[in-house]
């Protein structure tokens, strides 16, 4: 197997057995990158540029890694203790902050910014020896679920189709891992933007609970539903990141002081006795018709819900008990909710990018303080910033915070209730993670309201800040990756990832697990 192609753990076990080298493994994945990524965003890039290409990076950073990697090999020929990711190759999405690095949010208010210090998930990371490949890219301020919002073109390109989005907003992340450019990458999950992405590109991405993991460093959007976490080809990969990024942090209040199991030692212990629950409210979509204004439903491909239920049967075979028929009756009105709540909260974390402090400033026509913040503005945001800024400001004001955002509010407990009572029956929920696999570019984007749905069936989980994760399925009549997800209660990532383990387990001669996307041949 060639080096870019090992996982994590087999990179890891192999430079601590002297096998090769942490250099060496960096070079394999800097050669995969050069022969796949092709041009990396920028500002002034055409977003039609090498259409054969994957261009999930903005920024390579190929010094730092090297000094990185080099770290690791002295570290090993002094005989001192090497981390659990010691030189492993991680990409990082672009919304996190990395010292003396571009951080950029994928917007044009941010390209001249540099971050004066590091997130602590990449913190923790490079503590543990990874060796940081760069910041991949991102729809802007992680606004969308296809990656093509993006201020930095060419945006992402799906490695098992390049005429199709990779998903959003972690694109950048799922394609890196998908090309094989980096076994590992370091996204965040606000409506399912690591699921839906994971589910396009065949990958595994993973939702922890709320303030498992810090987002101190992180570039807000939502900031009560953001949820940085691991994607990678294999669950003990990603079981591995998340041990490593995982744990309380004083300078995030939000970070939960839960102890950090040991997932990688739990994954092998099966799904006997666990109790898995099938919704019937995962196997549609209910979404407003623009024409009638009334909610229509219909149901999921067949694919999709047959991968979930062939799933049930493989895990029932192996000793879970399979539960139908779970009622989660607020699920359709996830993404109604997520609309007002996000934006809101949105509108409020894009106020300090005003031109003053740090990023972009317009130069122009600028008179007094008032019109330096509107131009600066309005020439650095793009639509979609703006667009949650107008929709935001409108549904918070007083006279409509009843109306909407109180309402939407309700609507989010009513959605953790769902959850609540779904986990006093059951273990852990079996859904599809998207209702489609990867569209073509440009085939939604510009319809903000059908993007959103492609996160229909992901965002009840932000809203109730429980854990998720999604994993391959198999591919589509278009060859195509699906995902499914697993769902379960606060901190049950170590059962989930069982399960995700058990199913990985049972598929492994599947003809499907051999396929690899076209730029992987």
């Amino acid at each position: 197997m060639k080096l870019h192609e090992l996982t994590a753990l087999e990179i890891t076990q192999k430079i601590k057995a002297r096998q090769v080298s942490a250099e060496e493994v960096l070079d394999a994945h800097l050669r995969r990158i050069e022969a796949v990524d092709g041009l990396p965003g920028r500002l002034d890039g055409d977003s039609s540029a090498e259409p054969s290409k994957v261009h999930a990076f903005i920024t390579l950073t190929a010094e730092r890694a090297r000094a990185q990697a080099r770290a690791v090999d002295e570290k090993l020929a002094a005989g001192q203790d090497l981390g659990p990711l010691a030189g492993v190759p991680v990409t990082v999405k672009d919304i996190f902050c990395v010292e003396d690095t571009p951080s950029t949010a994928a917007s044009k208010i941010l390209a001249n910014f540099n971050a004066p210090y590091t997130a602590t998930a990449v913190e923790r990371m490079e503590a543990a020896g990874a060796v940081i490949l760069g910041k991949v890219n991102l729809d802007e301020f992680t606004y969308g679920s296809s990656n093509e919002s993006s201020a930095f073109q060419p945006a992402p390109r799906n490695p098992w189709d390049t005429s199709r989005v990779p998903g959003g907003s972690s694109g950048g992340s799922a394609a890196s891992v998908a090309a094989y450019e980096a076994p590992l990458s370091l996204g965040t999950d606000t409506a399912g933007s690591i699921r839906q992405p994971a589910a396009f590109c065949g990958v595994v991405g993973m939702k922890p609970t709320y303030g498992r993991v810090s987002r101190y460093g992180l570039i807000a959007f939502g900031s009560s539903l953001d949820c940085p976490g691991p994607l990678s080809r294999t669950v003990a990969d990603s079981a591995l990141m998340l041990q490593t990024i995982a744990g309380a942090d004083p300078r995030d209040a939000t970070a939960v002081t839960v102890p950090v199991p040991d997932y990688v030692a739990e994954l092998e212990k099966g799904v006997r006795g666990l109790k898995i629950g099938l919704s019937p409210e995962y196997f549609q979509i209910t979404y407003l018709d623009a024409v009638t204004g009334k909610l229509e439903t219909q149901p999921v491909p067949d694919v999709m819900k047959n991968a979930v239920l062939d799933a049930a049967q493989r895990l029932a075979a192996m000793g879970a008990e399979i539960v139908e028929n779970v009622p989660m009756p607020h699920t359709r009105y996830g993404i109604p909710a997520y609309f007002v709540i996000s934006r809101v909260e949105a509108a409020s974390n894009l106020h300090r990018f005003d031109g003053v402090k740090y990023g972009y400033r317009a130069q122009a026509g600028i008179t007094d303080l008032r019109s330096m913040y509107r131009r600066t503005r309005a020439e650095a945001f793009g639509p979609q910033p703006k667009l949650r800024i107008l929709m935001g400001m409108y549904v918070s004001a007083a006279q409509y915070s009843e109306q909407y955002y109180n309402r939407a509010l309700r609507v989010r407990s009513l959605l953790r209730r769902d959850f609540d009572e779904a986990f006093a029956k059951v273990d852990l929920l079996l859904t599809p993670t998207t209702p489609t696999s990867a569209f073509p570019i440009g085939g939604l984007y510009g319809d903000s309201v059908l993007m959103q749905y492609a996160d229909q069936l992901t965002v009840p989980g932000n809203h109730a800040g429980v854990p998720g994760i999604s994993i391959p399925a198999g591919l589509d009549a278009d060859g195509l990756p699906i995902g499914i997800q697993f769902l379960g209660p606060d901190f049950s990532e170590d059962i989930i990832l069982r399960a995700s383990r058990a199913y990985e387990v049972a598929t492994e001669s599947e003809s499907w697990r051999q396929a690899k996307p076209a730029l992987a041949e």
